[in-house]
């Protein structure tokens, strides 16, 4: 079977998919896991985010393993890995990333090349996560087919609530035709300030739209300015500031996915 995958979703940007991605994956492999983090987006945030800044400077990208199972000349087993220091492999990404959504609208079995590729590699790896772009393109699609679960990140704003009745949808469509082993995982709520009566108002609509038919996670990650330093400087919370909230708030998401 190999590595369990999980999705990191949200077709709206700016909700901090990428910051969960990053923490989750370290904070799993700080429990032992051995994690792979995949870079889904052309514009490489994740890839930046664990301080490979010049992304036009990688070799091989998520865009080149994508190329060899179209092309049906698969990369060497585990080639294009990165190694992070936090214990943690990454598939990295680059803006070759965005000519791919094109070329895969005229391949056979086109939502399923990403989960071809992830089978190559899935047996070194307990987790897999991916971290996909703002949109529901066909890459988004290709990690739908691929996962076994999705992670889906929102910040208590309304129009973050608002688009996440269409990326439900997208779930149950994928789960219909593509992948019937597709679940949610949880709602995460993240970037709460829940010191307004706003943040906290949204917070109570997503638990009475939501809380009886899918899982919210119980970790709610704090609005903070220390959260977006980290991806500049290519590390994670819990290196930037172990004793924080935010990093508090990610060890116990991560403990919450790692208990099922």
């Amino acid at each position: 079977m190999g590595a369990k995958i999980y999705c990191v979703c949200n077709q709206k940007g700016g909700v901090g998919k990428t910051v969960t991605s990053v923490n989750l994956g370290i904070g799993l492999a700080r429990l032992g896991r051995k994690v792979l983090l995949v870079d889904m987006d052309s514009q490489g945030s994740l890839t930046a985010s664990l301080g490979y800044q010049q992304t036009g400077q990688i070799e091989i990208t998520l865009a080149d393993a994508l190329k060899g199972i179209i092309e049906d000349e698969p990369l060497p087993c585990g080639i294009g890995i990165l190694h992070h220091g936090e214990g943690i492999d990454l598939l990295p990404a680059d803006i070759e990333l965005s000519g791919m959504e094109v070329t895969l609208v005229n391949v056979m079995s086109r939502e399923t090349v990403l989960k071809r590729y992830l089978e190559t590699v899935r047996g070194d790896y307990e987790i897999i996560i991916l971290d996909c772009m703002p949109s529901l393109g066909m890459l988004t699609i290709n990690a739908l087919a691929a996962a076994d679960e999705v992670v889906i990140p929102l910040c208590p704003q309304y129009l973050s609530i608002k688009g996440l009745e269409q990326l439900i949808r997208t779930v149950s469509n994928v789960k219909r035709h593509l992948n019937p082993g597709l679940s949610i995982a949880g709602l995460l709520v993240t970037m709460a300030d829940l010191r307004t009566n706003y943040a906290r108002e949204i917070v109570e609509l997503v638990h009475s739209t939501y809380g009886g038919k899918l899982r919210i996670f119980k970790s709610i990650i704090p609005l903070s300015v220390r959260a977006a330093e980290t991806s500049a400087e290519g590390k994670s919370i819990y290196l930037h500031d172990p004793a924080g909230k935010v990093s508090a708030a990610y060890a116990a998401l991560t403990r919450e996915v790692a208990g099922g």
